[in-house]
């Protein structure tokens, strides 16, 4: 149990969002802001006491020393703020958001956190406020709410508040002009929503469709060089993992590079299991070594095919911030049900 006297208290399961393909139009209903590329994290601040929860209720404090003394002063002295921690540095010229930065910063060396905390600051972008000195704002309308984001973040050299509109032509105009700053996509909140914790009360637009999928296994390179491909799992309703597609396309560096982060998971010495037969090549080596389901990738995607990726999907990233278990169906965009004959030229 922590000290603090709140009347939120941690730990506290982040509002999430759900995939759609464009920006809700509904003037009146929604509120647009910036999709920011960070470690979402919830803020606790009960006087000098801070505390720092990523979306996985793991605690970031020590990894953010820098974050931590900045918001005993740029933030009100009792609150509880939804946000994401990010890492601007400049690169070509103009300030961006560097991902890769701000996954070294988790480190379990103590010397080498302070050393990067003075190298890569990180900064706070809030975006949602759950409590403000003794009042839970949980119930409140996301309107409501947004002001008392403003009020509670004090000084702006650290510490952050998001840009929003109500204007849906604007949002959707963000979509693309704000991709260049390291940004990727756009938040849509509803004006009279309440804070629902855990549940995917918001929606999310991105310049691809996307999901965060637990490395299951991999199979190695027709070479007989690397990581070929990197089977893909999601969990269904009744906590199964379920395989659902496969990332490939690595030059051959990352094959190299995919295979010692993949390879001290691997179960057994020798274990390899026959994956799902391919439509289009029965002759196809479909043998491949599974791991343990430790790792989250981010990969993009086309279009789902039932409970499978249609195409193989595109491998962004590793998810050091995300739990394997929070990798589930219910993340993925929804296509819209129509007939042939709506498409077709009658």
């Amino acid at each position: 149990m922590n000290g603090m006297d709140l009347p939120v208290q941690p730990p506290v399961e982040p509002m999430l969002a759900r995939a759609v393909a464009e920006v809700p139009d509904e003037p009146g209903e929604w509120c647009y802001e910036p999709k920011w590329d960070g470690f979402r994290v919830l803020v606790f601040r009960d006087g000098g006491e801070v505390l720092l929860h990523s979306r996985n209720g793991r605690q970031l404090d020590r990894y953010f020393p820098e974050l931590v003394e900045a918001l005993r002063t740029e933030v009100a002295p009792r609150c509880v703020l939804d946000g994401e921690v990010v890492v601007p540095r400049e690169i070509g010229g103009r300030v961006r958001l560097d991902w890769a930065s701000l996954c070294q910063r988790i480190h379990p060396a103590a010397s080498r956190i302070t050393l990067l905390a003075d190298q890569t600051p990180a900064h706070f972008i809030g975006f949602d406020a759950l409590a403000s000195g003794t009042e839970s704002l949980m119930n409140a309308p996301f309107g409501v709410r947004r002001q008392a984001l403003t009020e509670l973040v004090i000084e702006k050299q650290w510490c952050h508040v998001t840009r929003v509109t109500e204007d849906p032509q604007l949002g959707a105009h963000w979509l693309t002009t704000f991709e260049g700053a390291g940004l990727d996509g756009v938040i849509a909140k509803r004006l009279a929503g309440p804070y629902l914790p855990g549940k995917r009360a918001m929606v999310k637009v991105k310049h691809v469709r996307d999901a965060d999928c637990v490395a299951i296994g991999y199979r190695i390179h027709k070479s007989g060089q690397g990581v070929g491909s990197i089977l893909l799992g999601l969990y269904r309703d009744d906590g199964q993992l379920q395989m659902v597609g496969g990332a490939a396309s690595f030059t051959a560096k990352d094959r190299l590079k995919l295979l010692a982060e993949l390879e001290p998971l691997r179960i057994g010495d020798d274990v390899v299991y026959q994956g799902v037969p391919s439509r289009w090549s029965s002759t196809a080596d479909k043998r491949w070594i599974p791991v343990r389901p430790e790792k989250v990738a981010e990969v993009a995607y086309d279009q789902m095919e039932g409970q499978r990726f249609r195409h193989t999907a595109h491998f962004v990233r590793w998810r050091p911030d995300r739990a394997p278990q929070s990798c589930t169906f219910d993340q993925l965009d929804v296509p819209l049900h129509y007939d042939l004959s709506d498409v077709l030229e009658s």
